[in-house]
């Protein structure tokens, strides 16, 4: 998006507070919308929305992808409960103007995950029926809604009732109803989800091959990621100077404390027990971890320098006294591919999936038409007439072709 100059804050809201409640409804319409929630609108984007007139009626049709329609009822709901949302935790009045801007870009941002579902339903509906007549879609069309019914009422109305903690459906449809959601949205909803998730299992290949060429390539192409600084392992005890009076006071607790390791031969239960430093729970033992990371400098000197599984002498520091027993060491250089191989063969395959389904989005836009209020929101989509979208149409009648 282009950078024109904000919208001031004195013209666009009347305090602090309902800057910050208008900023949090204009990020979730951000959300909504994909864009950055770190943008603010500016005055220009906002004169747009003010333009842009939404239909009331709940019944109106907001776009029509393939032969099934998106009503302004299915969305709404979702809309109100979102700011209402907002509405209730901060209990400050928004300008109307900022309102409107919000109401509409969560509409426009709910309104294009719902043509993508719809894309992908009636993808796979064409899949299933092919160039054969209308009749024959509407029998598939059942049948699929069927099966996608039952299995809402087995897998997903369980998870609902445990989610709400009710077991009356028409209690939950109310609580549901709260939240901007109702049963038969969330079953409509999930049809659709189920649908295209089937569509999209159809169309790419979950496992794809991955050469051992193209590893090593990857592997090559990306060098650089393997390169692993020196990194050091150790056990460590802690006196904190902070906790005493003077440091010979310290050195005495350290030295002590090294004595009954040494003897006892276990560092890690003493350095539990009496250490002073933030693992002293895990028995003051540091993973491997690499050269330059630590905040003492004298410590990163010392771990690198030390013989292995050898106790240091005491360590004074700015913070402290330590004693560390270094129990090993890598040097700096490449991670061997074959330490990696697995890791890059999950990154290929998963470049491999998602660079198929966009194959699979991109053809699925030519395939289907769409036809919405907001166009230039959906690649090769059209203007939604205003006979249409003002209209209103039962569930069970056909939207008109055009």
């Amino acid at each position: 998006m282009q950078s024109p100059e904000t919208f001031p804050c004195t013209v666009f809201c009347r305090s602090t507070n309902v800057l910050i409640v208008t900023v949090m409804l204009l990020a979730m319409a951000f959300l909504s919308s994909a864009r950055c929630l770190a943008e603010i609108p500016t005055r220009a984007e906002i004169d747009d929305a003010q333009s842009i007139e939404l239909p009331d009626d709940p019944a109106a049709i907001l776009a029509v992808v393939g032969q099934s329609p998106i009503f302004l009822g299915e969305l709404s709901p979702k809309v109100q409960a979102r700011i209402d949302d907002v509405l209730s935790k901060t209990g400050q009045e928004i300008p109307a103007d900022q309102l409107r801007f919000a109401r509409i870009n969560l509409t426009r941002g709910l309104l294009n995950q719902a043509i993508q579902n719809k894309m992908m339903r009636e993808s796979f509906l064409l899949d299933q029926v092919g160039t054969q007549n209308a009749d024959k879609r509407a029998e598939a069309d059942a049948t699929l809604a069927a099966r996608a019914r039952q299995m809402f009422y087995e897998s997903e109305l369980p998870q609902l009732q445990k989610q709400y903690k009710v077991d009356d459906l028409t209690e939950l449809d109310n609580l549901l109803r709260k939240k901007g959601s109702s049963l038969s949205a969330r079953q409509r909803d999930f049809a659709d989800a189920m649908l295209g998730h089937l569509y999209i299992r159809s169309k790419v290949e979950q496992e794809p091959t991955v050469s051992l060429s193209e590893i090593t390539e990857f592997y090559f192409e990306h060098h650089d990621e393997y390169l692993q600084k020196a990194a050091a392992r150790w056990e460590q005890l802690t006196v904190l100077r902070s906790n005493y009076p003077d440091l010979e006071a310290a050195k005495k607790v350290i030295s002590d404390m090294g004595r009954e390791a040494y003897f006892g031969g276990n560092m890690q239960a003493v350095a539990r027990e009496k250490s002073e430093e933030p693992f002293a729970s895990s028995g003051g033992l540091h993973e491997w971890t690499k050269k330059g990371s630590l905040a003492s400098d004298v410590l990163d000197s010392q771990v690198f320098q030390l013989p292995l599984n050898a106790m240091s002498e005491v360590i004074a520091d700015g913070d402290g006294l330590h004693i560390v027993r270094v129990l090993g060491r890598r040097e700096a250089g490449f991670t061997p591919l074959s330490e990696v191989q697995d890791e890059i063969r999950s990154k290929i395959r998963e470049g491999k999936i998602a660079e198929s389904q966009t194959t699979v989005m991109k053809e699925m836009e030519k395939r289907i038409p769409v036809w919405t209020l907001f166009p230039s929101d959906i690649p090769g989509a059209k203007p939604l007439p205003k006979s249409i979208a003002s209209r209103q149409i039962n569930s069970s009648a056909k939207p008109e072709r055009f």
